[in-house]
């Protein structure tokens, strides 16, 4: 399947409009990432603590904030998940908002905050937010089931399993981290109405239930930092050489400039939306530095099976000929590849925001950089390799002319 056949665009004498467009798209994002001081970094670099909230209703964002905000709590930030009007919401709050005693109570101090915040302070435990050890513990003293007369170590067991059995196959798995009601609890099997009874006396079903807390201290921010940036580099190094050494080095320096470019540009581009660096928009820029790299390997390597068949041909016009025999291909990967990811930048929620932003934005300007940036720079450098060596191949020759003149006379 082609979509373009017996296609003649000129890309290499456009090649001046393109340097215009990068150098515009350069700078804006330069200035961005300046006035910015950077990259907005994610907690998974600067260390914090992520608590992800599920609601049983659409989840009140307004009076969430203010509820934070009044509990000195002002630096945190609330991200919707599934839009405006979803029941879930991750709340962050960045280690520059606490110090390394506080992290560990951050959670404890998020949750409290809610509980006020909805109106549900209360001196009994809530369900949706117990854990199985204190579930279990509260089962054993309780002794509902009278597993006790089994003795210790059995009747632990059993309880362990009982709580297990409420709070991960049916709370969190069945009824989506909410219980809907105590009355729910009676078609669990192992609990009786009795066991019910008692747990209203004890519990309350809150309006919301953490289903994950992740905390991440200075130092492994520090050096998750820094395994990505390695990670990077030695995706770049790795293509360099590979490349140089299956084509030749002014190849492998061409698409690696080119993949700098995609990197660099994408980047600003996050800094102009406000959108922060986490580890899926790390793997993202691996993934669109993988996939920019294959579309300019797939030119080049083009470029060089017609070296051998169009030996008189100039090079731009055979680099505008592979590119034009390649094009199809480069549309219909890279246009199926963008349909995919563009779907998970407008369904995909806030929580996958980062990664689609990245590879919708990332294959544009990568199958851009391939045909704009890495095909221009290595005819040009070649041309002007080409120019240096003329001057010494013509005195080269000159020099034997005028020897083979003297031999000429010396025999006459």
């Amino acid at each position: 399947m082609e979509f373009f056949k017996d296609t003649n665009i000129d890309f290499l004498g456009k090649k001046w409009y393109f340097l215009t467009l990068t150098m515009v798209l350069f700078v804006v994002g330069m200035v961005s990432l300046a006035l910015h001081h950077g990259p907005q970094m994610g907690i998974d670099f600067t260390g914090g603590t992520v608590v992800d909230v599920k609601f049983s209703h659409a989840a009140p964002i307004e009076q969430l904030r203010r509820g934070l905000d009044a509990a000195n709590l002002k630096e945190t930030t609330l991200q919707p998940v599934g839009g405006r009007n979803g029941d879930e919401v991750l709340i962050s709050m960045p280690l520059s908002a606490l110090n390394e005693a506080q992290l560990e109570r951050s959670r404890d101090e998020i949750l409290a905050a809610l509980y006020r915040t909805l109106g549900e302070q209360s001196q009994k435990t809530d369900l949706n937010n117990v854990s199985p050890q204190a579930l279990t513990q509260w089962l054993l003293q309780k002794d509902p089931n009278h597993w006790g007369v089994l003795g210790g170590q059995e009747a632990e067991t059993r309880y362990h399993a009982l709580a297990e059995t409420i709070l991960h196959q049916y709370r969190d798995t069945k009824w989506g981290g909410l219980v809907p009601s105590f009355a729910a609890l009676n078609q669990i099997p192992g609990v009786s109405p009795a066991l019910v009874s008692q747990m209203q006396q004890d519990f309350f079903i809150g309006s919301f239930n953490i289903r994950s807390a992740q905390i991440i201290g200075a130092q492994v921010g520090s050096q998750l930092r820094g395994q990505a940036i390695r990670a990077i580099l030695y995706a770049l190094v790795g293509m360099l050489v590979y490349i140089a050494f299956r084509f030749e080095w002014i190849y492998g320096l061409a698409a690696v400039v080119a993949v700098f470019h995609d990197v660099l540009i994408t980047l600003g581009m996050f800094s102009i939306a406000k959108l922060p660096i986490t580890l899926t928009v790390i793997a993202a820029f691996l993934t669109l530095i993988g996939y920019s790299m294959n579309d300019t390997i797939v030119v080049f390597d083009r470029v060089r099976e017609n070296l051998k068949i169009l030996r008189r041909e100039k090079l731009p016009d055979l680099v505008n000929l592979s590119i034009n025999q390649t094009l199809s291909r480069t549309i219909l990967t890279s246009g199926l590849t963008f349909l995919s990811v563009l779907s998970l930048l407008v369904l995909g929620g806030d929580v996958l925001r980062g990664f689609s932003f990245c590879m919708t934005f990332g294959i544009l300007v990568g199958t851009y950089s391939s045909i704009a940036v890495a095909a221009p720079m290595m005819v040009a450098y070649i041309e002007w390799r080409n120019r240096r060596q003329r001057p010494a191949r013509a005195a080269g020759g000159a020099a034997s002319r005028v020897a083979e003149k003297s031999v000429v006379r010396s025999r006459g």
